[in-house]
């Protein structure tokens, strides 16, 4: 009877077991650290409840509106980080932005969200007219700008965008990224790409819609 009790015991979690596996090809990880390991987490692991999340904030947008979480709540979201008189990377990631806008300005779980690396050039009435040039969609795609340090602590800590800055930790260095960054409906980031890329363009599509099937 015992032996019999304790097969039972060993089917029953083994079949727990399965129900947690996670299908790799089909579930993006997440990314807890400036490393960018990704991490595959079952919403029963320990570690679920402990996953990076994007801190709290508040910017200015183009139109002169506050802009915080609360603007991106259950939504996915594309960050990435500019400034107007950028000549070099800068109009190669807004192009690339316009097209992601474009495929789903009718998809209103889906938003951009750029920010001014230099915030002491970029007034609202800067970034409003850049945003007017790059035909940015209002409530769709938030251009910011706000305090430096706020900026610049933000990307570093919550989005891990600066690559120079994890090896000199200069707070002073100006920050100056190609990465775009996704983040699901939870504020966590589920992917980084080289936003000058078109392969990296195609798989950030890709991971759009497997976020998408998740939160649905």
């Amino acid at each position: 009877m015992k032996l019999k009790s304790i097969f039972i015991l060993i089917l029953i979690c083994g079949s727990c077991k399965k129900e947690v596996e996670i299908d790799k090809s089909t579930t993006l990880p997440f990314y807890n650290s400036e490393e960018f390991t990704p991490e595959w987490i079952s919403p029963s692991d320990v570690k679920y409840k402990d996953i990076h999340t994007i801190a709290p904030f508040e910017f200015t947008n183009q139109n002169g509106e506050k802009i915080t979480n609360k603007n991106f709540e259950g939504k996915i979201y594309i960050a990435d980080f500019f400034f107007t008189t950028c000549p070099s990377i800068c109009p190669i990631l807004a192009k690339n932005m316009g097209a992601i806008q474009e495929l789903y300005k009718e998809d209103i779980d889906i938003m951009l969200l750029s920010h001014s690396v230099m915030p002491w050039v970029d007034s609202v009435d800067k970034i409003k007219e850049y945003a007017t040039e790059k035909k940015a969609i209002h409530n769709k795609w938030h251009l910011v700008t706000g305090d430096r340090d706020k900026i610049y602590n933000i990307a570093r800590a919550s989005y891990f965008a600066d690559e120079d800055f994890k090896k000199t930790k200069d707070e002073s260095e100006f920050i100056h990224t190609e990465n775009f960054v996704l983040v699901d409906v939870k504020g966590r980031i589920r992917g980084v790409y080289n936003g000058t890329l078109s392969l990296d363009i195609r798989r950030l599509k890709r991971h759009i819609e497997i976020l998408k099937k998740e939160k649905s």
